[in-house]
């Protein structure tokens, strides 16, 4: 229907003769002339309706619409001096109608297309309408780009592209499963994949060695700002191959992904390891933002002996004592006791500050420490007069968490975060286990087909002690994927189900093809899976990862477009045996 796309027209187009088909953006009746702007995928070129030009055309021009559907012939030509638009590729020339036809028309918007401040709500209800505009469209077409660069690079790497299974069988150790029933299987259920996990190893056990897929999973679990029921994943694996050789090639498509949608290099190549401990200590995170500093500082060798009741009873009962220090602020008591208020609803259960004056330490608990406490404290934070420090005493991993959220609010709050700066890490050397209050049982911290670094047959130690041959990539604090070395020996894998309180009978039957497989030659393998819709997120610099899928579920879970989910005809529930409980 057309020979030439709006945005793609240039000064070198002048004096040629065009079909264009799209959207009418914005129209202007400036009396003589008509002017239109034209939009399709491509971008804007402004039309003119002139009666010089055609009259029949521009009269009717007079009728078309906002958002009409048309078919525009016309005459590439310059646009006069100091009428160009150097804000658009297309500014510099103007397409002279000579016929269009109206394809569609279009009823009044619910909302305008070039309104910046709309409803989240009501542009995931007409999400059509949303993705018309360019800056939507931009995303996508990134989004598109990135598929292809990552089919690219891993396929240049040797790797096979291979689906897996969308209907399988629910497992434990993982997010909830979403179920599907079986009509042809009464009383039976599918499971839809939270990862291709499984049946990646499986690959690996049929001798393809190096497989990859962009996976679509699903996890029935609470829904965040980054989260989503339904999303894509790199998902990939590798046989005959170290933790090294994982992460070489990895961190190789993201430096490609990183330099088509950022424009850029990655700041530091290689990308930088830390250990889980480091990072807990310093940071209190597996997955810190280095964009910043304000690290953690252990103080508990400070306060071994003290007779402040809060650190005395926490410390006496294997607990930590630790401090952050902001340097250079001078905060109101106001700010104070928004930032005790602000830790309380972290979860604290109290925060203690001491600022540093002219006159020494200021705080309410100053009368409760001794010199040496003093002394010792002004040594290792390196408090200087300006300089807040704030404390906070716990069991040590809670410590840990509560200070690394509190970190985060520090440097939000008071611009520490230096947002021009893009930071990578590799976190290494995971716990294996962790253990769950809840089930009251220790758990795998990744998975349970991940190996510990060193084989543990018959192991009857500290649990929490066992380093997993795992490594997650971090950026800008935020985890973008993980992955680990696998169990591919039987006995291993049996060893970590006796570890995590697994008997043998629900073993065999939750992962009885995998243990059968895994006695049938498996090779040494392991792999990795990256958030594909949280890559395009962050290297674009958006906040949602809802503006990087094309029709997503509002945090509720629900599709507002088709009004998923929604209740079925009685019919289908008949035909899968199925009876729902009202209240």
């Amino acid at each position: 229907m057309r020979d030439t796309y709006c945005g793609t027209l240039r000064k070198d187009d002048v004096a040629r003769t065009v079909t264009l088909a799209g959207w009418v953006f914005r129209r202007r009746d400036h009396g003589g002339l008509i002017f239109a702007d034209l939009r399709d995928v491509t971008g804007i070129v402004q039309i003119v309706f002139s009666p010089e030009i055609a009259k029949e055309a521009h009269d009717r021009a007079g009728d078309i619409r906002g958002e009409y559907v048309l078919k525009v012939t016309g005459s590439v030509r310059k646009r006069p001096v100091e009428t160009e638009n150097l804000n658009i590729p297309t500014g510099e020339i103007e397409v002279y109608v000579s016929d269009f036809e109206v394809l569609n028309t279009c009823k009044v918007l619910p909302f305008q297309l070039d309104d910046e401040d709309m409803n989240e709500a009501v542009r995931l209800k007409y999400r059509y309408l949303d993705m018309r505009r360019p800056e939507m469209q931009r995303i996508f077409i990134e989004r598109s780009k990135a598929y292809k660069i990552t089919r690219d690079y891993l396929t240049s790497q040797g790797f096979y592209e291979i689906e897996t299974p969308l209907l399988t069988r629910s497992t434990p150790e993982g997010a909830r499963d979403f179920i599907v029933p079986s009509r042809l299987n009464p009383s039976m259920f599918y499971a839809l994949p939270q990862s291709p996990q499984l049946f990646k190893q499986l690959l690996m056990m049929s001798g393809f060695e190096k497989y990859f897929q962009i996976a679509r999973c699903f996890r029935d679990e609470d829904l965040r700002a980054d989260r989503q029921p339904e999303f894509t994943q790199i998902d990939i694996e590798m046989s005959f191959v170290t933790r090294e050789d994982v992460i070489e090639v990895n961190e190789g498509l993201i430096i490609t992904l990183y330099e088509a949608l950022k424009g850029k290099k990655p700041p530091e190549v290689p990308f930088p390891r830390m250990t889980f401990a480091d990072a807990m200590d310093k940071y209190g995170s597996d997955k810190p933002d280095l964009r910043f500093g304000l690290t953690i500082t252990d103080l508990t060798p400070v306060f071994l002996n003290t007779e402040l009741g809060v650190f005395k009873k926490t410390i006496e009962s294997g607990g930590s004592v630790k401090a952050l220090v902001l340097k250079g602020r001078t905060l109101s008591r106001k700010d104070l006791d928004v930032a005790v208020d602000t830790a309380k609803e972290l979860g604290s259960g109290g925060l203690i500050w001491i600022r540093k004056d002219a006159d020494g330490l200021q705080s309410p608990i100053v009368k409760f420490l001794n010199d040496e406490e003093k002394s010792q404290m002004i040594s290792r934070l390196g408090v200087e007069p300006g300089d807040v420090v704030f404390i906070m005493a716990d069991k040590p991993q809670k410590v840990s968490d509560l200070m690394g959220r509190f970190r985060l609010y520090l440097g939000e709050k008071y611009g520490l975060i230096d947002k021009s700066l893009d930071k990578f890490l590799w976190v290494i050397d995971f716990p294996l286990l962790e253990y769950n209050e809840e089930e009251k049982r220790y758990v795998a911290r990744h998975h349970p087909f991940t190996s510990p670094k060193e084989r543990l047959l018959g192991f009857d130690g500290d649990y929490e002690a066992i380093l997993a041959n795992a490594y997650d990539l971090v950026f800008n604090g935020v985890e973008l994927g993980g992955g680990s070395i696998r169990n591919h020996r039987t006995e291993d894998q049996a060893e970590m189900f006796r570890l995590l309180n697994i008997k043998e009978d629900e073993a065999a039957d939750k992962f009885g093809f995998l243990l059968e497989a895994l006695e049938m030659g498996a090779p040494p393998h392991g792999g990795i899976a990256f958030g594909f819709d949280r890559i395009i997120m962050m290297f674009l610099g958006l906040s949602s990862i809802r503006d990087v899928i094309a029709f997503p579920k509002t945090q509720k879970g629900s599709c507002l477009l088709t009004g998923a989910p929604s209740r079925v005809a009685h019919r289908q529930l008949t035909e899968l045996k199925i009876r729902t409980i009202v209240d």
